[in-house]
C-alpha cells in the first residue's frame, strides 16, 4: 500500500518553494525534466524558442550554461548535438550583466545612434571573441568600433567558425528576458527584430548560432519579421508546449528522485508495469519516466489517482483530479504552465498536511482546490509584473460573475474611467496595451491575446480559473475567488 504521509512529505521536500520558482536557477540535476519538444528546442538549428511566462524559457537559458546539464542532454537525446564542450555565450538575460551586454538604459541611448542589428552584432562579437576586440567598457565605443571594422569582424567570425568545425562542436549565444530590454513596444520590437536579423546572419556559418527565448506576444510577425528572408528565422522557431502528460512527467521526475517516495516508484512498477529508466550523472543515478509511456495518459492518471483518489469530491460529478487540476490552471489558450502546476501541488501537499494529516491519500481534493487558488494568486502577480495595466482593467471587475456579456464589463470600465487612466499612464507604464487606441474593444482584444479573457461562441466573456480566482471574479459552482476563500 502507498504511504500517504511519507509521500506527502517527500512531495513538499522535492517541489520548489514559491519564491524559488521565480529565479532563473537550475534545480538539482535529478529534477531536470526533458519534454520532447523542449529537447528539440535546444538543437542548434532552432534559433527562436517561444513560450508563455513560466513555460521554461529562462530555465533553459540558465541550464544551457551548465556543462553538467549539457552532458545530461547528450545522454537523453543523442540527436541534440548539445554537449559539455559546447561554447555558450550570453547576449541578454537576467540577472543583468552589463559587462556582457548593455542594460535597458544603455540600450535606450544606443538606439538613438545605432540600428538594433548593429548593437546585437557587437554583443555577439564580444561574446565570441572578446580577446580580439578593444578592451573598452563603454558600449557606445564598442558598437562604434564594430561598425567601423566590418571586415575584421567577418574575418574573426570565419576564423571562429573554422575552429569550431575542426573541434566538431558549437558556439551558441543566448538571448532571454528581452521584455526587460525596453519599456516601449516600439523599442522592444525593434530590438527583437535586430536579434532575428543577427540570428539569420549567423545561420550562414556552420557552427555559430544565436538562440533567442521569446514570449508569444513578442513574436508579432508584422512588427519583428519585416526584413528580407525573415521567414527563414521564423521557420527555425519552436514553441515550448506543456501537454498534460508532460506536466505529470515533471511531477514524476521530482517524486521518483526524492527520498521518501520509493514506495510510490515501487507501486508504479508492481501495479502499473512502469519500470523507470536510469541515467547516470556524476556518479549518481537519476530515475526517469519511461519513454514508451511518455504520452500514456492512462498510466499517468492511474498513478496520480494513487495520490489523490479518483474524484474531486464525494462522487464523480465533481470531476477527476488528473484532468481537473491542469484544466483549472489553463489560460484562455489552453496553456497551463509548469510553474503554476508545481505551485498548486506543493500548496496542496502543505494544506493536506496541515488540515487533513490523517487523510487516506497524499493529497485531499479540497487542498487541491486551495492549490489552484494559490497558483491563481501567483499567476495574477506574474501578469501584473509583466503588464501592470492589466490590473487597471481587472480590479473594477471584482465580484462579477462570469461568463457575462462584454457590455457589463464595459460598464464597469466606464464607471472607473479605465480608458482615461490608461491613456494618462501610457507614457509611464511599461509596455502599455497594444490596442489602446482602439478603445474598449481593443482592450478586450489585448486581454484575449494574453489569455485572460476567453471569447465564447455566443460572444460572452469568460475568464479561466487561473485568472478568475486571483482577480476575485465568481462562477457558479467554481473554485472560490480569493476574497472569499477560507482564512
Amino acid at each position: 500500500m502507498l504511504e500517504p504521509q511519507r509521500v506527502r512529505e517527500a512531495l513538499i521536500r522535492a517541489l520548489p518553494a514559491t519564491e524559488s520558482l521565480y529565479r532563473a536557477e537550475i534545480p538539482p540535476h535529478q529534477y531536470v525534466y526533458f519534454p520532447p519538444s523542449h529537447i528539440k528546442s535546444l538543437y542548434p538549428e532552432v534559433l527562436i524558442v517561444v513560450g508563455m511566462r513560466g513555460a521554461g524559457k529562462s530555465f533553459w537559458w540558465a541550464a544551457l550554461q551548465d556543462a553538467s546539464i549539457r552532458r545530461l542532454i547528450a545522454q537523453v537525446d543523442r540527436f541534440a548535438r548539445i554537449e559539455e564542450r559546447t561554447e555558450i555565450g550570453i547576449g541578454f538575460g537576467e540577472p543583468l550583466s552589463p559587462g556582457q551586454y548593455p542594460d535597458k538604459d544603455t540600450l535606450r541611448q544606443l538606439l538613438k545612434n545605432h540600428e538594433p542589428r548593429r548593437i546585437w552584432r557587437t554583443v555577439v562579437a564580444y561574446a565570441l571573441f572578446r580577446e580580439k576586440l578593444p578592451p573598452v567598457e563603454d558600449w557606445e565605443e564598442r558598437v562604434a568600433w564594430v561598425e567601423g571594422h566590418p571586415q575584421e569582424i567577418a574575418h574573426w567570425l570565419d576564423e571562429k567558425d573554422r575552429e569550431l568545425q575542426e573541434r566538431n562542436t558549437w558556439a551558441i549565444v543566448l538571448f532571454d528576458a528581452l521584455d526587460r530590454a525596453a519599456d516601449r513596444w516600439e523599442d522592444m520590437y525593434a530590438l527583437i527584430r535586430g536579434v532575428l536579423q543577427v540570428a539569420l546572419e549567423l545561420g550562414a556559418t556552420r557552427r555559430i548560432r544565436l538562440k533567442g527565448f521569446l514570449r508569444p506576444d513578442q513574436m508579432d510577425k508584422s512588427r519583428v519579421a519585416t526584413f528580407p528572408d525573415a521567414s527563414k528565422v521564423l521557420a527555425a522557431s519552436l514553441s515550448l508546449n506543456w501537454p498534460r502528460p508532460d506536466l505529470y512527467g515533471l511531477l514524476w521526475q521530482y517524486l521518483a528522485n526524492t527520498e521518501g517516495a520509493e514506495n510510490l516508484r515501487t507501486l508504479a512498477e508492481t501495479k502499473l508495469d512502469i519500470h523507470w529508466e536510469r541515467v547516470s550523472l556524476n556518479g549518481s543515478t537519476i530515475w526517469r519516466w519511461p519513454r514508451k509511456f511518455r504520452d500514456d495518459e492512462e498510466r499517468h492518471r492511474q498513478l496520480f489517482h494513487m495520490l489523490t483518489g479518483k474524484w474531486m469530491g464525494r462522487d464523480p460529478k465533481r470531476g477527476f483530479p488528473y484532468s481537473w487540476l491542469p484544466g483549472h490552471l489553463a489560460d484562455a489558450h489552453g496553456r497551463a504552465s509548469p510553474r503554476s502546476f508545481l505551485a498548486a501541488l506543493r500548496t496542496a501537499a502543505e494544506d493536506t498536511r496541515d488540515r487533513y494529516p490523517e487523510h487516506e491519500y497524499t493529497l485531499h481534493y479540497e487542498s487541491i482546490k486551495r492549490g489552484v487558488q494559490r497558483a491563481s494568486e501567483l499567476r495574477v502577480w506574474e501578469m501584473g509584473e509583466d503588464y501592470p495595466w492589466v490590473n487597471v482593467l481587472m480590479q473594477p471587475l471584482r465580484g462579477m460573475l462570469v461568463p457575462c456579456e462584454f457590455e457589463a464589463i464595459r460598464e464597469r470600465w466606464e464607471q472607473e474611467r479605465v480608458l482615461e487612466k490608461l491613456q494618462d499612464l501610457s507614457g509611464e507604464v511599461k509596455l502599455p496595451p497594444v490596442h489602446l487606441k482602439e478603445g474598449y474593444p481593443g482592450l478586450r482584444q489585448d486581454l484575449e491575446d494574453l489569455g485572460v479573457f476567453l471569447r465564447m461562441l455566443d460572444g460572452r466573456v469568460n475568464v479561466p480559473d487561473v485568472f478568475r480566482v486571483g482577480y476575485g471574479l465568481g462562477r457558479k459552482g467554481g473554485v472560490k475567488p480569493l476574497q472569499t476563500q477560507e482564512k
